[in-house]
């Protein structure tokens, strides 16, 4: 198999892809548009692309990892325009379902073969190859990336249809949201109560209440500090809009992930857009008041 592999989009997650691939004998040719996150990526062993059909000339398999709907579709051009014999093209990031079947469109219009294979998990999962991969499209082309796959993911599956990858993140993203911010009422809870807030940590993650994101998050809470982000307030509030548009299109009512949109946007309003989303423990500190006992 040709370990070649091309990534556009060096950020928290293609950045740390990029290192563990290099790391399991990959040759990783990335390109980025920010300089810094370019010569950052280049000391860790990735080629640097001048350009994204660089990269489309000289790898059979490139992964997208980017920030905006826009940048994404820019991407997708510039591989349609490189004039390549059909690649297999690895759409990672989290976007609406409509941005997803334009980039399928674009690529498929030029012979290559799109995926939509969003991620489950945050930067600090990516460095850790904690990840889980929701591949979504061509059978025989995830089939190709499987091994791809396994070099920087614990979890990867076929869940058919391109598009039904993006469908099962938002249902993932829809608890994360739900799981993180009833890590931060636990946690005040447990402050109000004068618990060793250390100690719940230890208790309470292992135990039937725990979740990944207690597990993840709490610790944070504990000592307060939320840099650097795993995942930024400011991105998450785009996620969770996603996922809002999706679940009115299935026509189907989320009670509780509505209930948890209000405290994120607080936390934005508090200043902490670039800071983690276990920040919204500070929103709750503020927010939550104590009933009187009667």
């Amino acid at each position: 198999m040709d370990k070649t592999v091309g990534i556009v989009g060096l950020g928290i997650m293609g950045g740390a892809i990029a290192v563990n691939l290099i790391e399991r004998g990959w040759r990783v040719i990335g390109f980025d548009t920010d300089a810094a996150k370019r010569a950052e990526l280049a000391a860790a062993g990735v080629v640097i692309a001048d350009d994204v059909a660089h990269v489309a000339r000289d790898t059979p398999i490139l992964m997208t990892s980017l920030p905006t709907p826009a940048a994404v579709e820019k991407v997708a051009q510039a591989i349609a325009d490189s004039g390549q014999t059909p690649r297999i093209v690895v759409e990672l990031s989290t976007l609406t379902l409509a941005d997803k079947l334009q980039f399928e469109t674009i690529l498929k219009k030029a012979g290559h073969v799109p995926l939509d294979c969003p991620l489950s998990g945050t930067g600090a999962q990516a460095k850790m190859r904690d990840l889980i991969v929701y591949a979504s499209g061509d059978s025989a082309a995830i089939a190709r990336c499987t091994p791809l796959f396994a070099d920087f993911s614990k979890q990867s599956a076929d869940l058919g249809t391109f598009g039904n990858g993006s469908r099962m993140k938002f249902v993932a993203n829809h608890l994360v949201a739900i799981h993180n911010v009833a890590t931060a009422e636990a946690m005040v809870l447990a402050e109000r109560a004068g618990l060793d807030p250390k100690m719940v940590v230890d208790l309470v993650g292992p135990g039937a209440g725990g979740s990944r994101m207690f597990q993840m998050r709490a610790p944070m809470m504990v000592k307060g500090v939320y840099e650097p982000a795993t995942m930024k307030v400011s991105t998450w509030k785009k996620d969770m809009a996603i996922i809002a548009e999706f679940a009115d299109d299935v026509g189907c009512v989320t009670p509780l992930f509505t209930l948890t949109q209000p405290v994120y946007t607080q936390a934005m309003a508090m200043g902490l857009a670039d800071q983690d989303t276990a920040s919204v423990f500070e929103v709750l500190k503020k927010t939550i008041v104590s009933t009187p006992k009667s």
